[in-house]
């Protein structure tokens, strides 16, 4: 059974709701459990729904717990395979994952940082130098990109 913090709190399971509604959701559980009441409260769910709060604070946090949810999939009995085919298998299942993992994170900042080393990319091959400076550059920018695009990805399924 995967956590779920938007069940804690009682709302949908969507990336898009606003931190006012998240706010409001948590609020009305708070008061309503919290352990300084005169009737002592519910301290477990105080505590449950506070955890759920602060997993679901931030616009990001709330896309990574819905990117969490909808790639959790019950763990299917896999026929015995060699190690090759579990890598093969493995690469795929994450090249399908990819879009989810774009459309959950940061797109717009990682179409900001594609289109940045495109652009360096093409001055760079456009400026005329030629040789091994413009495959240095060029290799350079693929690294960088390759290096900093996963923190603008959800995390995988399982993280």
């Amino acid at each position: 059974m995967t956590y779920n913090p938007f069940a804690v709190l009682g709302l949908p399971a969507r990336p898009d709701l606003t931190d006012e509604q998240v706010h409001t959701a948590w609020y009305a559980i708070a008061t309503a459990t919290h352990p300084d009441r005169p009737d002592g409260g519910d301290k477990e769910r105080y505590a449950a729904a506070s955890a759920a709060f602060a997993a679901l604070r931030s616009p990001w946090a709330r896309s990574e717990a819905y990117a969490d949810l909808t790639a959790a999939t019950p763990p299917a009995a896999a026929p015995a395979v060699g190690p090759a085919r579990q890598a093969r298998a493995a690469v795929w299942r994450d090249v399908r994952l990819l879009p989810a993992r774009v459309r959950h994170g940061r797109p717009l900042r990682l179409a900001g940082r594609v289109l940045a080393a495109a652009l360096v990319g093409l001055v760079t091959a456009r400026a005329g130098v030629g040789g091994p400076v413009t495959a240095a550059v060029i290799t350079g920018l693929a690294v960088w990109l390759a290096l900093t695009v996963r923190a603008d990805l959800a995390p995988p399924p399982g993280r």
